[in-house]
Order: C-alpha cells, then sequence, then structure tokens
C-alpha cells in the first residue's frame, strides 16, 4: 500500500506540473514543415539545443519533474571486507521539455526522434551510495516524443557502499540501498517521481538478472523521501535485497570439514591401547590445518561468520580428542607399571556412571578391554593356578607371604581394571559428544538453507 501511495503521488505531482507548464508549450512549437522531403532540417532545433545548458521551464518558479527507473541486469561482485556492492543497471529517466515540441502532422507524421543528449539538458541524477566515478559512455542518445516528452536511458556500473552482514555465511542475505538524488536541483527546481511501479521494476530486474552468478535478486523495495525547504533535495530510496548461493561453499567448505571430523570421530574405535591411535589423531589434526589453510580465500575475513565458529570448535574437538588419547595412553601405562589408588570422590563417580542403573553410554569399542595386552597385569586365574601349596610354603619358611603376595597382584589387578574403565568413561563421553557437535551441525545447515 505504501509503494502503491507513493508511486501515485509521485506520478499525480509530475502530472500537474505538466499540466502546468503544457500551456505554454504551443509558443514553442517547432516549425518542421518540409521535414518529410528533405528530412529533418538541424537548424529547426538550434533555438531548442542554445538552451541546453538552462534548465528546461518555463515558469522558474516552478519545478520541473523528472520520473526515473531502474532495471538492475547483474550483480557483478559483493566485497565483504570492503563492505562494496559492485552492480550493473541502466538508469531510465524522463522528463518534459516545453522547448522542444512539434506537430506531427506538419512533420511528416513523426511522432519519436533520437537525439544526441550532447545538444540537450540532462537531469543531475545521481547515486548517494556511489563509491566511483560514474563511467557513462559517450555518444549516448535520447528519444524525444512530439509532445516534449525526453526518454534517456544510460548504463551505469554502479559500486555503492552496502552494510554488509556475514554472521550467517555462506546463507547470508544482505540489503543494499540506492538512493537517486540530485547533485545541484534542490526540491524547488526538481522534483522526482516513479516511472514504473516498484513491482514492474522486480520483474524486469528479475527476468533480465544473470542468474547464474554468485548472487540471486530477492526483492526491491522502494521508500519516497521529499525534503522540504531551500537546502532540501528529493530523494528515492531503493532498498535491494540480494541472497549468496550457498552450494559452492558448503561442497568446498563444509563437507570435507564434515567428512574429517567425522573420521576423527570413527578413531574412538581403535583400542586406547594402541600407539597407531595417538599417530592417527595428529595426522588428522595436521590435515585439517592444510584443508583450512587452502580453503582461507574463501572465508570473509571482515568480521567473524558462522562457520568460522564452526571451523574453530571442530579444530578444538580434534585437539582435545588428540590431548584425550594422549592422556589415557599416559593413564594405561601408568596403571600397568605401578598402578596409582584412585581418589574416593572419582571412584564414587566412576560406580555412578558405569552402574546399570544409569544411562551410561556405551563405549563405542568392545566393553571389556583384553587386560592381558597391557604389560604386567596378570589375570587372577593365573594368579591362583601360581599360588603354593600351604605345606610348600612351610618348608620354605615363609607362612603367608603367598596369600599376602595373591592379595597385593588381586589389589593392583582391581585397580588396573578402574583406570581402564575410566579411559573407557572417557572416551565414551568424548565420542557421544563428537555425535552431539555433528548432528548439531546438520539440523544447522538443514534450517539455514530452508529459511
Amino acid at each position: 500500500m505504501e509503494q502503491g501511495w507513493l508511486h501515485g503521488e509521485g506520478f499525480l505531482l509530475c502530472l500537474i506540473l505538466y499540466l502546468l507548464l503544457q500551456g505554454r508549450g504551443d509558443t514553442f512549437t517547432i516549425n518542421c514543415s518540409g521535414f518529410d522531403q528533405h528530412g529533418v532540417d538541424p537548424a529547426a532545433f538550434q533555438a531548442a539545443f542554445a538552451r541546453k545548458a538552462f534548465r528546461p521551464a518555463t515558469n522558474v518558479s516552478i519545478p520541473i519533474c523528472v520520473n526515473i527507473s531502474f532495471t538492475l541486469s547483474a550483480i557483478l561482485e559483493v566485497d565483504a571486507q570492503l563492505q562494496l556492492m559492485t552492480s550493473f543497471l541502466w538508469l531510465n529517466m524522463i522528463w518534459y521539455n516545453p522547448f522542444i515540441t512539434w506537430n506531427p502532422e506538419e512533420c511528416g507524421g513523426i511522432r519519436k526522434l533520437g537525439m544526441a543528449t550532447e545538444n540537450l539538458w540532462l537531469p543531475d541524477i545521481f547515486i548517494e551510495e556511489l563509491m566511483d566515478t560514474d563511467q557513462t559512455p559517450p555518444g549516448l542518445m535520447a528519444y524525444i516524443n512530439s509532445n516534449g516528452h525526453i526518454k534517456y536511458s544510460k548504463p551505469m556500473r554502479v559500486t555503492s557502499i552496502c552494510n554488509l552482514d556475514i554472521f550467517y555465511f555462506p546463507f547470508d542475505e544482505q540489503n543494499c540501498t540506492l538512493t537517486f538524488s540530485s547533485f545541484v536541483y534542490t526540491v524547488e527546481k526538481m522534483v522526482l517521481g516513479m516511472e514504473q511501479d516498484v513491482q514492474e521494476i522486480l520483474e524486469t530486474s528479475q527476468n533480465i538478472i544473470w542468474n547464474k552468478g554468485e548472487w540471486v535478486l530477492q526483492g526491491i523495495h522502494q521508500m519516497m523521501k521529499m525534503t522540504a525547504g531551500t537546502n532540501g533535495y528529493d530523494q528515492i530510496v531503493f532498498y535491494v535485497a540480494i541472497r549468496r548461493r550457498p552450494t559452492l561453499y558448503v561442497i568446498n567448505l563444509l563437507v570435507p570439514s564434515s567428512f574429517l571430523v567425522a573420521i576423527d570421530a570413527l578413531s574412538f574405535y581403535l583400542p586406547a591401547e594402541s600407539e597407531n591411535r595417538a599417530s592417527f589423531k595428529m595426522t588428522l589434526l595436521l590435515g585439517y590445518n592444510v584443508f583450512l589453510l587452502m580453503m582461507n580465500d574463501l572465508l570473509p575475513s571482515s568480521s567473524t561468520s558462522l562457520i568460522s565458529v564452526y571451523f574453530a570448535l571442530c579444530l578444538s574437538l580434534m585437539v582435545l580428542s588428540l590431548l584425550e588419547t594422549i592422556f589415557i595412553t599416559y593413564l594405561l601405562h601408568l596403571a600397568t607399571t605401578q598402578p596409582p589408588p584412585m581418589p574416593r570422590w572419582l571412584h564414587s563417580l566412576l560406580l555412578h556412571c558405569t552402574s546399570p542403573r544409569t544411562c551410561c553410554p556405551a563405549v563405542p569399542w568392545k566393553g571389556n578391554m583384553d587386560l592381558a595386552h597391557l604389560p604386567g597385569v596378570k589375570e587372577p586365574m593365573e594368579l591362583v593356578g601360581k599360588v603354593p601349596h600351604p605345606r610348600e610354603t612351610e618348608l620354605n619358611g615363609c607362612p603367608g607371604s603367598a596369600r599376602n603376595q595373591q592379595e597385593d597382584k588381586a589389589q593392583k589387578l582391581h585397580l588396573v581394571r578402574l583406570w581402564v574403565r575410566l579411559s573407557h568413561m572417557m572416551d565414551t563421553l568424548l565420542f557421544r559428544l563428537y555425535l552431539l557437535f555433528m548432528a548439531t551441525s546438520v539440523v544447522t545447515v538443514i534450517i539455514l538453507w530452508n529459511t
């Protein structure tokens, strides 16, 4: 409703100004008799061409109305670091010149002429967000109707400043502004109107825009601001909404990173006492760092994005997994040589987490580690089989020593089992943390892609 009201108000204002000037237009009708026999006579327009340095108005107190529209044909580049958007558009302007009118019946039925813009007065419409010089090519043509209406279209490569928010990269949407205004003429000398409705501008732009680029045109919204006063300038502000295509970045960034994290999670199936587990995780960590260095050019460097947080979390998990593997390896080595006594609070926590009544996470690899693989550890049956007979102990003169030795070894074996169970629990918790992180990442990507 607001856009339609603004468009209707601009059109009504320009219509009123046109009617005010139309009454004086017949005085300046060009004599074009003989155009049908000898073609267009340049001398007939010399009086009008001589006025090109002045605003085409028969009454200096009445502002001239310029209707504008544009067609966005390409989004060439969006620079997140410099906060710039480079686009290509065609700017269309229509205004009334009362000094260039003729009667088509007297001019061989000619109702429209094309003239070089160097002979005409042109509105000084510019884009306020423009960060580069206007590179409009010279030698363009403007088309003039017999009733004095002039239409001028010029191509523009616009490098405009835009407040970019790349937190959701590569699923980000940007909203850039294009403000059209006059550089010289205030609102008392020139007012701006709309040649087309903003919906027509959007439909035309979407039909001809280059759709195979990185950015997709989502919408164009328009708001008119009129500033009255001697120092006020009429403005028309357009909001251009664009969306990035995320497929390239998902394939090149998210998928390889997810594969490396998944492989690191599968490494928990390797036995904790294996010497290859730490070296395998170290290789994955080095490979992930090389991957980040190679893909650094694709990441935005102006501010923190969600994908940068994701990569930092992946790297942190892999480092934490490597440190946990080193700690477990040291713990098992210590437990098999001289197992330290387990603190009471840790023993209670271990019994609580591994109790069948609690929801204890299942170990990703086999639940009971084969203790025979650990050096210095013997099974209880093996220890019992080597216990000497009481008569042998009496003959050896060491009564009770075998029982004490058996109890010491059984206690040592019990401590080894507790420390091994603790390593199982640590592996399981970290493995579940990996699964939770990967599931959260997948759900987040799906939500951002669909919205």
